[in-house]
C-alpha cells in the first residue's frame, strides 16, 4: 500500500509539470515561518486521504517555489518536512489531501534536505 501511495504522489507531481505556470500562480498559499500549520506539525506519520473534508491540510505538489520541501522516509520522521506514509488514521500525525487548486500549502518532493526553503 505504501508503494501505491508513493506512486500516486509521484504521478501527481509529474502531472503538475504539464500545467501552465500561470495556473500555479493563481492559488494563494500561506507563507510558512515555522514547520507547523494551524497547530499541526509538518513532519511525522502522514496518511493520504481521498476527500478534502477528512484532511488536516490540503497540499499542491509543485516543482518550484514550494512552501515546504518534503522527503518521504521509511522511519524516524522527526525533522521538518520528513514524511512517513501510514495507512491507518490512528497511526497518523497528519492527514493530507492532494489537490490541484486552492491548497493550504505547496510542497515539493525532494530526495534530501527537506524542510522550509
Amino acid at each position: 500500500m505504501k508503494s501505491v501511495i508513493i506512486l500516486f504522489v509521484v504521478f501527481m507531481s509529474l502531472s503538475f509539470t504539464m500545467e501552465k505556470d500561470n495556473h500555479l500562480k493563481v492559488n494563494n498559499t500561506q507563507k510558512l515561518d515555522t514547520c507547523d500549520f494551524n497547530g499541526k506539525k509538518l513532519y511525522g506519520k502522514i496518511q493520504f486521504v481521498e476527500f478534502a473534508n477528512q484532511a488536516d491540510i490540503k497540499v499542491q505538489i509543485v516543482n518550484s517555489f514550494p512552501d515546504l520541501k518534503v522527503q518521504f522516509v521509511e522511519s524516524f520522521p522527526d525533522k521538518c518536512g520528513e514524511w512517513q506514509v501510514v495507512e491507518f488514521a490512528n497511526q497518523a500525525d497528519l492527514k493530507v489531501y492532494v489537490t490541484e487548486s486552492f491548497p493550504d500549502i505547496k510542497i515539493q518532493t525532494v530526495g534530501s534536505f527537506p524542510g522550509l526553503p
